[in-house]
Order: C-alpha cells, then sequence, then structure tokens
C-alpha cells in the first residue's frame, strides 16, 4: 500500500506552557470554546479544547453557495495546571499531549497586576523566555542521556547499522544541550529527522512566544501594542526572536476573553474602537500556521464548505488524502480556482468561462487558498 494512503494529517496540535501567574488558562480559554478535562496524567490536571480556525475566507464562500454545513479548520489547544516558577518542562515530558504536540506556545506575562505577584517577583518576559528555554534544554538532555544509555546496552548484545545511527543522532542532541541549544535549532533531515520526532524532544519543537500585554498598553495604542516588532522590542525578545523556529504574537488575553463572550457585532465594534483588525485568537492561529508552515484549502458546494489544513508543499493526491484515502487512492485530477479569482468572477461557472478553473495533476502542489474539486475513480 502506498504510503499516502494512510498518511492524512492530523488536526494541529499546540500545547501552552509558561511559569504561574502568566495568565496561560485565561489564554487557553480565550482560544477555545469546549473545554474537556483530559485523561489524568498523573502530574496535574490538563485540560483540551478545540478551536475553529477564523477564516473571512470561509465566511465569503459560505455566502456564496449557502451549504447546509459550514466547516472550519480546527486546533487542538492543551493546557497543564501551572505547577509554579521551576520543573514546568521536566513535568511536560510524560505528559502525552505535550509529547504530541506540533508546536509549544508560551505565554509569557508583560502585565502588571499588584494583586497576581509575579513568582520570580519582577516583570521580565525575556527573563521568563530563557528561563523556560533552559528548562526544556534540561528536560531533553535527561531523555538523551537515558536513550544513550539504552542504546549502548542494546549494542553490547547486538550490532546494529540503525541503532548506531541512531547513537550517533542522539549524542548530536546531547552534545547540542549541553551547550546550552535547543533541538530545533539543529538542521537534520530524512532518516535523521524521523529519528529525532521519534522521541517528541520538547526543545526541538517550534516554539510560539505569546506576550500576554498590559490592559492599559494595549487600551493606549491597541495597533502599536500588538506589533509584533514592536512589541519583541519592549520586551527585550528581539534577539530571542532570531532563534529558527521561533515566533510570536501579542495579546492581552484578558481583555481579548472579555471581548470573545460578547455578542458577534458588539465584538467587532470593540475591537474596531481598540483600533484591531483581528482579535487575538486570529493573530495567534495565524502565528502559528506561519510558524507550522501550514496552509489552508477548501471544498465548496450545496452540502458542505469546509476548510482542510495542511503543510505548505503538499501535493494535489496528498491532499485529497486528508480527505479521505479512496479519493487519494483513485486520483484522476484536480479541478483548482483561487480563491481570488472565485471572488472576482462571482461564480465557478464565470470562472470557467474564463479559463480560470484548471485541470492538475497528483502532483501540483497545493496552494493557501484553492479551492478544489478533486476527480476520482471508484
Amino acid at each position: 500500500m502506498a504510503a499516502w494512503y494512510d498518511a492524512r494529517f492530523q488536526m494541529l496540535r499546540a500545547a501552552l506552557i509558561g511559569f504561574g501567574s502568566t495568565g496561560k488558562t485565561t489564554l487557553f480559554q480565550l482560544m477555545t470554546s469546549a473545554r474537556e478535562v483530559a485523561r489524568g496524567s498523573g502530574k496535574g490536571e490538563t485540560s483540551i479544547g478545540i478551536s475553529k480556525v477564523p477564516d473571512a475566507r470561509l465566511d465569503r464562500l459560505t455566502a456564496m453557495f449557502n451549504p447546509k454545513k459550514r466547516v472550519p479548520a480546527t486546533v487542538e489547544f492543551t493546557d497543564l495546571a501551572a505547577t509554579g516558577q521551576s520543573g514546568v518542562a521536566k513535568t511536560l515530558v510524560d505528559v502525552a499531549p505535550y509529547k504530541n504536540a506540533d508546536a509549544l506556545v508560551h505565554v509569557l506575562r508583560a502585565f502588571q497586576d499588584p494583586a497576581i505577584p509575579h513568582p520570580a517577583g519582577k516583570i521580565d518576559p525575556a527573563r521568563d523566555a530563557q528561563a523556560m528555554e533552559d528548562e526544556l534544554i534540561l528536560a531533553d538532555l535527561g531523555v538523551a542521556e537515558r536513550r544513550l544509555e539504552r542504546l549502548e546496552k542494546d549494542l553490547k548484545k547486538t550490532k546494529s547499522a540503525d541503532l548506531e545511527r541512531e547513537r550517533d543522532v542522539v549524542t548530536l542532541c546531547r552534545s547540542t544541550l549541553e551547550e546550552g541549544k535547543p533541538l530545533r535549532t539543529l538542521d537534520l533531515k530524512g532518516d535523521d529527522l524521523k529519528r529525532l520526532r521519534g522521541f517528541q524532544f520538547l526543545s526541538a519543537k517550534p516554539l510560539l512566544l505569546v506576550i500576554n500585554l498590559d490592559e492599559a498598553v494595549l487600551s493606549a495604542d491597541a495597533r502599536a501594542a500588538t506589533d509584533i516588532t514592536r512589541a519583541a522590542e519592549a520586551t527585550g525578545l528581539t534577539a530571542f526572536l532570531k532563534r529558527g523556529s521561533t515566533a510570536a504574537a501579542a495579546v492581552c488575553a484578558k481583555i481579548e476573553l472579555e471581548i470573545s463572550q460578547l455578542e458577534p457585532a458588539d465584538a467587532a465594534a470593540f475591537l474596531a474602537d481598540l483600533g484591531l483588525s483581528e482579535s487575538g485568537l486570529d493573530r495567534v492561529i495565524r502565528a502559528s500556521y506561519d510558524l507550522l508552515g501550514y496552509i489552508s484549502f477548501f471544498t465548496v458546494g450545496e452540502d458542505e464548505c469546509r476548510a482542510w489544513s495542511i503543510p505548505r508543499g503538499i501535493g494535489a493526491q496528498l491532499a485529497a488524502a486528508e480527505i479521505h484515502s479512496d479519493i487519494a487512492r483513485g486520483f484522476i485530477r484536480a479541478e483548482v480556482v483561487s480563491y481570488d479569482a472565485l471572488m472576482a468572477r462571482g461564480t465557478m461557472a464565470a470562472c470557467r468561462d474564463h479559463g480560470e478553473i484548471r485541470l492538475e495533476g497528483k502532483e501540483y502542489i497545493v496552494q493557501d487558498g484553492d479551492i478544489i474539486n478533486f476527480r476520482f475513480a471508484t
């Protein structure tokens, strides 16, 4: 059986991390509408929630086709009850939703509140970002050392080229960690990258820093406060963000949570009064997608308009497998029109009349915003 038959991409999964009193759980509440108390890990209460990905393109397509169902893309967020100022990453090593997460979302406190003291005293997002990075590195170092011990025992019993290569990769990981560098800085490829993924090292995961702003800063000039270049400069994170596979977003989780609980029209008006064109939910999810290289394509019709999330650079046949393996297996061709072309013409028929619906083969690289109808043999 071809590998793509069952190579469907799982829902994008992001795990929240952060020290106590950062607003991490408030952000979790902002990002998720339905929450589920997780399957106890024995090391703390874990909450898992699903966030519907806001996408104005899907809204417009739904208005155009008036389908029976509108299905947005989704992101799974995980939140573990804070365990204090230290030992956070060590706790996460054995928590399955964190090990399996596609990315870590580190919530950094940048707000002042005398009623909620920071565990470290002074508010310093750059210090906290580095402290958590150090914890991730130490937690991974323990995993690497334990694996190397096991490999050495196994190699004494049986010589194996595969085990020897794994030992070389894990040794490289250990050296990198001992230098105080996260594993996301390594440029591993092919089978070596697959070996690294098998360990689910925390510091190997892409990292999104969410700067939790002060209410006064947001109220004074929300547009400037949420501009990530300015927010990074104000919080001393500019150099940190130059590291590989690291990005950031800025929100005021407390105010944004209050806005999210309003009726849609009132929420939009509130955001407009603040000078914001999109919510904190939008900004965090967009930053997550950009960090992980995810895009969305759409399927449309009278029954359903749906957004599908896939990694950038995926071919049409593999994208078809995201919908169903039978579609990929019987793939004939893909009918593709860009979202912009459809919006400009107004109907699929008009796009067809102007030659803007293309027939693409299985190797066609799906683009963000493509509207696709897959033709396949049953």
